[in-house]
């Protein structure tokens, strides 16, 4: 089956009901190493999600779900592996590492599930989802989830899908009927001042930067300004990126800083604005960063903020994308920032965060009758000479 349907469409919950039926309906037993059905995503954290939504499902019915993806130590993923496992959530990447470690095999998969086609294609995955889903039974299911259909998922399709029944939810530029875009003109001075606000809100705010450096920077003037905020980006530890994803979906935070990380796969209820801070480079990104708010019916608003010398570029990605924002020009206090972030939250100061300094090593005391060092002729520290036995020159 090829399933196709914009950011936000409810693609896991399509795939995550029939798979766990028709594994609790199969008669083949569990085994170790051997999953019985196989989730391919593209991150680490769409992985933890789907895990997250199937884990109650595949419970009801007595199966066990586990997770298999990098950036954290593979033992527990093995453990799991070997206590056996009926549906099986992988990154490419660390499946294919534990494939050849043969600590798992995919000759038993029943059911073979890819999501979000398109984003492991544009994260130059496809040769390892080929070399995975040729390790699969032939005949058995399929399913293949994508927001476009583009070329490379197109090669996917012809390969690996006989005559696939096609579902389509709508186009994938489609937009939510509850969903506002505005185009925000600044000046460069002015434009920390304009995102300080736009986060200052009481409803949750998800900020896109370029790149990790940006988000960690802009996190960190947020916070410095009484505004909570955690970043989101691939240079922090897989514990760090879940301990900051937790605090932003459970609340305790209400500002993400993020790269493009974050613009597949991850669903946090209840964002009202999503802040284009530094404008994506192609449309399908917009379409996915902005696809983070107005989910499930709900409403939601997404702000590009432009300088003047992205004015052409963001104008011919915003017409690519099918969009037609309202467009102003923006200045630090500006009413209309007010009216869509409406009245500002209480300002928070926490401590800062100090790494704890690396401990000092004491010397060593020296040993008994070892050769004191000191200053040579020459100024610098002398090396302790090692003891000659008879007959024997040591040259220094």
């Amino acid at each position: 089956m090829l399933g196709r349907g914009r950011t936000g469409s409810g693609k896991t919950v399509a795939f995550a009901v029939p798979v766990v039926m028709a594994v609790a309906a199969s008669t083949a037993g569990r085994r170790s190493g051997s999953p019985r059905a196989l989730v391919v995503v593209p991150t680490r954290e769409l992985a933890a999600q789907v895990a997250a939504s199937m884990g109650p499902l595949a419970k009801a019915v007595g199966l066990r779900v586990a997770t298999v993806h990098g950036g954290v130590s593979q033992s527990p993923q093995v453990a799991a592996l070997r206590k056996g496992v009926d549906v099986l959530v992988a990154c490419p990447g660390r499946l294919e590492d534990l494939i050849q470690q043969r600590h798992c095999s995919l000759a038993a998969v029943e059911v073979c599930v890819l999501d979000e086609a398109d984003h492991l294609a544009d994260l130059g995955f496809l040769p390892a989802v080929k070399r995975l889903l040729e390790q699969t039974p032939a005949g058995g299911q399929r399913l293949l989830f994508s927001a476009t259909l583009d070329r490379a998922v197109d090669a996917l399709v012809r390969r690996y899908l006989r005559n696939p029944i096609i579902h389509s939810v709508d186009a994938v530029d489609t937009t939510p009927p509850e969903l506002e875009h505005h185009a925000f003109s600044v000046t460069v001075g002015d434009k920390a001042a304009v995102v300080r606000e736009l986060a200052s809100g009481q409803e949750r705010s998800l900020l896109f930067t370029r790149t990790k450096h940006g988000a960690k920077k802009l996190a960190s003037d947020l916070n410095g300004h009484g505004i909570p905020a955690v970043d989101l980006h691939g240079n922090l530890s897989q514990a760090r990126r879940d301990r900051n994803l937790a605090a932003f979906a459970g609340g305790s935070t209400r500002v993400l800083v993020a790269t493009d990380i974050a613009a597949r796969g991850i669903h946090v209820d209840d964002i009202a604005l999503v802040v284009h801070v530094d404008p994506p480079t192609e449309h399908k990104a917009y379409l996915h960063r902005s696809g983070r708010t107005a989910r499930a019916g709900a409403p939601g608003t997404v702000v590009t903020l432009i300088l003047p010398d992205q004015a052409r570029e963001v104008a011919s990605m915003i017409r690519q994308a099918g969009i037609r924002p309202t467009a102003a020009r923006i200045s630090p206090g500006d009413p209309q920032t007010v009216a869509l972030t409406g009245p500002h939250a209480e300002r928070v100061f926490r401590p800062q965060m100090v790494e704890p300094a690396a401990r000092q090593r004491a010397p060593r005391p020296p040993r008994q009758g070892a050769r004191q060092q000191g200053p040579s002729r020459s100024g610098r520290a002398s090396s302790p000479r090692r003891p000659t036995s008879p007959g024997r020159t040591v040259r220094t």
